[in-house]
């Protein structure tokens, strides 16, 4: 991932901090979506919301479908409110990644005292995922 990527990451995040910072805890999931939308436009970030994602099998598109909640500049982006986050909802993030052929990925939790947020980078020649944090995220920037 380069800087700029990186950068853009921070920058979601930067956005649902204040999400929760003005609503504080409590709010319904769709409330905090609608906020980071607004927010979002309030900083001049273009994001589209409820972003559609199509799978494809040997070269045919298969009917079902996904709904990322957001997607902003190659990062998928999906809002949880529950007391914590568990496997299937990093499971749910990774397939969206996997799905959108996207290599960023963030999963945020409002239902948590204090906004909860995890960061990944899918690795697809490994087909693995990293959870990017300030102690690591050095390591994987290439410019």
């Amino acid at each position: 991932m380069t800087r700029q990527e990186y950068m853009d990451m921070y920058d979601a995040v930067g956005v649902a901090m204040e999400v929760h910072t003005t609503l504080g805890r409590g709010m319904a999931e769709q409330i905090c979506q609608e906020a980071f939308a607004i927010e979002m436009e309030l900083r001049g970030m273009q994001i589209e919301r409820e972003k559609t994602l199509r799978l494809q099998y040997k070269n045919r598109w298969m009917e079902k479908t996904y709904i990322a909640d957001f997607y902003y500049k190659g990062i998928i982006i999906e809002f949880k409110y529950v007391e914590e986050l568990c496997p299937d909802h990093r499971a749910q993030l990774f397939n969206y990644m996997r799905i959108a052929r996207e290599e960023r990925g963030i999963l945020f939790n409002f239902g948590e005292r204090n906004l909860h947020t995890e960061r990944y980078l899918y690795l697809p020649e490994d087909d693995d995922f990293v959870l990017i944090t300030h102690d690591n995220y050095k390591l994987y920037i290439t410019d």
